[in-house]
């Protein structure tokens, strides 16, 4: 009797250790992977140099090269809300003799959905810049718009631009994100004093860009883009330092007060090469003003005599900065938490 209550025990025992194992191996649990914590810092900045540095159609470089240069701190409130500032600078060539544009901007950028947002404003400075004038046979001051002096740059076709053309912009942007490959775009832009002339000036663009699938180029991690603009500048009156008291033959003038700009369109389509944070950018830009509208507008110092008229350009004198042109654009742009984290 004694040992089947043993045994008994015994099984009883055995069973009742298993159940035990079984139970405890069933509450063994996997620990979560750490959830990273949110960094809303984060910085991006790049640099790049072109063939060419078109402004909205128009060249700021004199068809030279022209190297470029940003850095933009960034804070993110939320994953669809940011904040930034930023300052950029590019090498340029104005007939002030103003070699440098240095940007400060800064904005916010909401994102709903498949739509971004930008909201800002963009500074222009251009340090360095002297009063320019034309000048007469012998040398002789011929605008009367500058002081006479080594503070003043003779430009020998007569053109005019002030010492300082520093201006501001507000803008606002949207970019939809219609799939993975395309995206579709529209800005605005609005200053008071377009390069410092006393015109206003408003912007407004739309574009498109078309992203290869990532495949294109097989597994060589290059990838590419065909994108492309079309704009139209509105400006106002400039003031009297922009005026001309000779009549154009075409039969404008004459505008002792300032002369009325040139509204314009411009357009510009490209084909694009990434590979890791390099891009390779092949664009075609031009616009639809004349020689002599532009000559007008951009006070060009290598514009010559061409029997370009119009009426607010009665010198005959014409410029082709606002031409067609080829940019070759290669840049390197990083960000700290997508490339260097």
């Amino acid at each position: 009797m004694k040992k089947t209550i043993l045994s008994a025990a015994a099984i009883l025992a055995v069973g009742v250790t298993s159940a035990s194992a079984a139970d405890l191996a069933a509450k063994v649990y996997t620990k979560a992977p750490p959830v990273a914590a949110f960094d809303p810092w984060d910085i991006a900045f790049g640099a790049g140099v072109m063939s060419d540095y078109v402004f909205r159609g128009i060249t700021q470089s004199n068809h030279n090269p022209s190297v470029t240069a940003y850095f933009e701190p960034r804070y993110n409130v939320t994953k669809d809300l940011q904040l930034y500032v930023g300052t950029s600078f590019e090498s340029i060539s104005f007939p002030n003799r103003a070699a440098a544009e240095v940007d400060i901007y800064g904005g916010i950028r909401p994102t709903f959905g498949a739509f971004a947002f930008d909201f800002g404003v963009w500074g222009y400075l251009y340090p360095g810049g002297k009063c320019a004038e034309g000048v007469l046979t012998g040398g002789v001051a011929g605008g009367g718009v500058c002081p006479v002096g080594f503070d003043t740059n003779y430009i020998s076709n007569g053109n005019v631009l002030k010492k300082d053309v520093s201006f501001f912009e507000g803008y606002a942007k949207v970019n939809w994100t219609v799939n993975d490959m395309f995206t579709i775009g529209a800005n605005e832009y609005y200053t008071p004093s377009y390069l410092n002339s006393g015109a206003w000036g408003n912007y407004a663009s739309v574009t498109a860009k078309v992203v290869a699938p990532s495949t294109f180029f097989g597994a060589s991690g290059v990838g590419s883009y065909v994108s492309g603009e079309f704009g139209r500048q509105w400006l106002g009156t400039s003031d009297s330092f922009y005026g001309t008291t000779v009549a154009s033959p075409t039969g404008g003038g004459p505008f002792p007060a300032g002369i009325k700009y040139k509204d314009y369109n411009t357009w510009n389509i490209g084909v694009g090469f990434t590979y890791k944070v390099f891009t390779l950018d092949l664009r075609y830009s031009d616009t639809d003003l004349s020689k002599a509208d532009c000559n007008a507008f951009t006070s060009d110092y290598t514009a010559s005599p061409s029997g370009d008229f119009s009426p607010i350009n009665p010198s005959g004198v014409g410029s082709k900065w606002c031409g067609a042109t080829f940019i070759a654009k290669l840049s390197a742009d990083v960000t700290l938490q997508s490339n260097l984290k």
